[in-house]
């Protein structure tokens, strides 16, 4: 996730962030998250200068709502940014990267995520360092070692605090904390590379040797990944020897320990041993997962919990006593932890490692269920390990098959070079699935299950196994391998003991716990549980593996680059580049909002390796609109090659509302470039059917009708129609007091779901949105036919897609000030549009009605609270977000009106 886009919210005119990661500060034993943003701002003059913006953000950072700024550190003279190795730490390449900030005032050491962000963030702000020349900076070199400003010369003075000296920073003052240094305006002589002080704690030798041997000694190709841009012939070479990749390698077998344990929010309790060491020989890999690691409602609304560093070190110390371990990556979402670890004598050998998540809760934000995934390159061979926890409770099983399927769809890794698409969990040579899949066992009574378990009759039972059932059907896991199922179910057990569930529920027995791969040389030696730990109400569960991984022959290897660079000699001034397009012109029928549209096309290549890319056409900031985009936009084509690309249309919340009104279509052209080819002009064209999500509150009031039973002239006038539009005798029809689309949403909850557990809390459907969409754009369908889930959902994302929000924009910081204060707070609802009074009115009764159901939907003022004051209460476009204090009065606003009569 690109999080430089909920820093940019934060910014004032006249600042943009290029570049942020998150990043954990570590002080002593206390470990805080950190978003790091570098920020630059234009000086009037016409010059610019920089500062790290370090934000807290306990909620994942998705919109500048999420974050609050803690301290501003200006880049200035005696700003220095260097990797440092902590104490009896192993160097990994593709270990987590510490660095040591130092300025005169200050020291804060962070660790950051080793992968591409974190690169291109150190590296951006070398760059952003006064005196840095680019011509003497090798990126790879600073990248793997140090990056670090010039320090001043001696015989420069001190600097003195911009408060009390002419031109110092324009950070200063505009937000809290800031410490504004003077920049200094001449270059200074950058070290050579060669001259940089070497890593903290160790020689440079050791250094030079550690990364030479996972990046020059051990492959050359390794060497050409790692470059931070390619050129034409190194991409070229990059291609051949993928594809002779057999000519110059062998396969060795390594040990992997896959594990997954749902722990139900406890903290560790016992040694993990039994289940990560005892009876197996040291692996070489360990991948260890973990799901609920943390249930309380602060970590489903927040990132921070202390669980995380509690299992980190139970996992640690629960390692194979025969072998040291250095950890590689740890990525965490929610509850939803994994751990990668390799024997210390194997780290100089992976590479390339990028971890990202996936939430696949309500509206896709919420990380209570989803996925996180490391990925990394062992030697020659490329490994993905995913670790998801999929939607609960037995009927929920659609709901499980799209959850796996938006892990696989949404969870893209970014490479070095950054012309090349991101990679997906398929384009892997070797994948690891693992994690609490949830899939029950269906169509048998309780007593029936226990029955079957007693007489170890596993076979029996996993014939109703429902993932067994999908994969047969090839709904999910296509491709995947499990082994066989001869251990008990994992799935619940009196937390304790070895006794199933007697609580009221009395869930069935069932292999919740799950372990899966795909890929080529691999074989499965082991796949059980382990009764022995009683922390939870699952069982863990471990497999080992002997995967074959391709190891570089270095000599074979150097032959098989002397033969691609000879051939490539020949071909050096070959013809211009040209392709064949098997289709020129798309056309959308019927794009609908929020439901995607795929249009597909191949070009062939012909004699001449070629670059291509779809590039923006003349005073656009994009190749495409909003609403479009091609994937992969930009790619390598190899002599005689071909390939698929497809255009997606997508229509959202932020390009709806013009759609609706007629502002803009859906016409577009493409312009697909060859390097050192010609263009080509692809036209894409098709047509919208407008939809009440999008529309404002005023314009579906004024809608009697369904939206698809007017006609466009009037669907366009009444969307660009002024929000304080009355009737007042003008020829419009008589208005709704609400729009009938919202009162049929609510409605529909009030009759079925106010007793609903998990309600506003557990994703729908997306087939079923499609349905409630369809539903309600048409009147057509004379019963609503969905779950409470997806309806519940269907109204969020109505809300959020409402141009203008309920409380309006103007009357957003009038709301603020008032926080806490009811009857103030009445007053400002009072001044609203009379429609989005109606609205606002409206909902807060419903939500009350919600909340004297709490004993049966476990719901409460602060979950509503947090949920729906992002949505009413929203902040003017355009305008600086708020921090966490600001935003907490912004949840306290909506807060009030749930616990006061209206």
């Amino acid at each position: 996730m690109d999080q430089s886009v909920a820093i940019q919210e934060t910014l004032a005119e006249g600042e943009y962030c290029p570049q942020a990661v998150q990043g954990v500060l570590c002080e002593g034993d206390s470990r805080q998250s950190r978003l790091l943003g570098l920020v630059r701002h234009r000086l009037e003059h016409g010059g610019q200068e920089h500062a790290l913006f370090l934000y807290t953000h306990r909620r994942m950072a998705i919109t500048g709502d999420d974050v609050s700024l803690d301290q501003i550190v200006p880049v200035s003279r005696d700003f220095t940014l260097e990797e440092v190795s902590p104490d009896g730490e192993i160097y990994i390449l593709g270990s987590d990267v510490t660095v040591q900030l130092d300025t005169a005032e200050l020291s804060l050491i962070f660790q950051l995520p080793f992968g591409s962000q974190t690169r291109m963030f150190l590296h951006e702000v070398a760059r952003a360092c006064p005196g840095f020349d680019s011509a003497t900076r090798d990126p790879e070199f600073l990248w793997l070692s140090r990056y670090r400003c010039a320090e001043p010369e001696p015989e420069l003075p001190t600097p003195l605090d911009c408060n009390s000296a002419p031109g110092g920073s324009n950070f200063d003052g505009l937000r809290p904390n800031g410490k504004g240094l003077p920049m200094d305006q001449n270059s200074s002589d950058q070290d050579k590379p060669e001259s940089l002080p070497p890593r903290q704690n160790k020689s440079k030798s050791q250094i030079t040797d550690m990364v030479r041997s996972s990046t020059i000694t051990v492959s050359d190709k390794a060497h050409i990944l790692s470059m931070q841009k390619f050129g034409l012939r190194d991409t070229i070479v990059k291609s051949h020897l993928l594809q002779k990749e057999e000519d110059y390698t062998y396969v060795q077998n390594f040990r992997f320990f896959v594990g997954t344990y749902n722990v139900n929010g406890q903290s560790p309790k016992e040694c993990l041993r039994p289940w990560l060491s005892e009876g197996i020989e040291a692996p070489d890999v360990y991948c260890v997962g973990f799901q609920e690691l943390d249930l309380s409602k602060e970590a489903f609304f927040f990132h921070d919990t202390p669980k995380e560093e509690e299992w980190f070190k139970a996992v640690s110390e629960g390692l194979h006593p025969d072998a040291k371990y250095a950890k590689v990556k740890l990525i965490r979402l929610v509850g939803i932890m994994l751990l990668l670890y390799v024997k210390q004598e194997h780290a100089a050998y992976i590479s390339e490692v990028e971890a990202e998540t996936v939430g696949t809760g309500i509206m896709g934000r919420m990380g209570n269920k989803g996925g996180v995934a490391i990925r990394f390159q062992f030697h020659n061979t490329s490994i993905c390990v995913v670790n998801s926890h999929l939607a609960a409770h037995t009927e929920e099983n659609a709901r499980r098959n799209q959850d796996y399927k938006d892990i696989c769809s949404r969870m893209q890794f970014y490479q070095l070079d950054p012309s090349l698409p991101p990679l997906t969990i398929s384009k892997h040579d070797v994948i690891l699935w693992l994690g609490d899949l949830n899939y029950r066992i269906e169509n048998m009574d309780v007593e029936k299950v226990k029955k079957l378990i007693e007489e170890k009759d596993f076979q029996t039972l996993y014939e109703y196994d429902q993932l067994k059932i999908q994969v047969d059907k090839k709904t999910v896991f296509e491709g995947f391998t499990e082994g066989e199922l001869t251990f008990q179910p994992t799935y619940k057990y009196d937390t304790g003991s070895d006794d199933w569930d007697t609580s009221e529920k009395c869930r069935a027995p069932a292999w919740c716990d799950r372990i899966l791969w795909k890929g080529k040389n691999i074989t499965q030696l082991s796949y059980q549980s382990h009764m022995a730990l009683k922390t939870s109400d699952h069982k863990p569960v471990h497999s080992l593996f002997d995967i074959g991984v391709r190891v570089i022959n270095d000599e074979l290897y150097r032959k098989t680059l002397e033969e691609i660079v000879r051939s490539l000699d020949k071909m050096e001034n070959a013809n211009i580049p040209s392709v064949s397009l098997s289709k020129r012109e798309f056309c959308f029928q019927n794009v609908k909002y929020m439901q995607l549209q795929v249009e597909s096309f191949t070009i062939h290549n012909g004699q001449v390796p070629c670059h291509f890319e779809f590039i923006n056409k003349p005073d656009e900031e994009s190749y495409c609109k909003q609403w479009l985009n091609a994937n992969p936009s930009r790619g390598f084509l190899l002599p005689d090659s071909d390939v698929e690309i497809e255009l997606e249309l997508f229509v959202n919340k932020t390009t709806a509302t013009k759609l609706n009104s007629g502002e803009d279509k859906i016409e577009d052209i493409l312009v697909l470039h060859l390097d050192r080819g010609k263009d080509y002009f692809l036209p894409v064209s098709g047509n919208y059917l407008p939809s009440c999500f999008g529309s404002p509150i005023h314009t579906l009031c004024y809608m009697r009708e369904p939206i698809l039973d007017l006609p466009l002239e009037t669907i366009s006038e009444l969307t660009l129609m002024p929000i304080q539009t009355e009737s007042n005798g003008s020829q419009l029809e008589r208005p709704l007091e609400i729009p009938k689309e919202l009162w049929m949403m609510v409605d529909y909850l009030y009759r079925n779901a106010v007793q609903q557990e998990d309600l506003f809390q557990q994703p729908g459907l997306r087939s079923e949105f499609e349905h409630i969409r369809d539903y309600l754009d048409t009147g057509m369908i004379d019963n609503l036919s969905a779950s409470n889930h997806s309806v519940a959902e269907a109204l969020l994302l109505f809300l959020e897609s409402l141009p203008e929000p309920v409380i309006c924009y103007s009357a957003y910081h009038n709301c603020l000030e008032c926080s806490g204060n009811y009857t103030a707070s009445k007053q400002v609802i009072s001044t609203l549009p009379t429609f989005h009074n109606n609205v606002f009115k409206y909902l807060m009764a419903f939500l009350q009605e919600l909340l004297k159901n709490s004993a049966k939907n476990h719901l409460d003022e602060n979950i509503l609270a947090s949920i729906f004051g992002s949505l009413l209460l929203r902040n003017p476009a355009g305008h600086q977000k708020l921090d966490m204090m600001e935003k907490k009065k912004a949840q306290e606003f909506i807060h009030q009106f749930l616990c006061n009569p209206l």
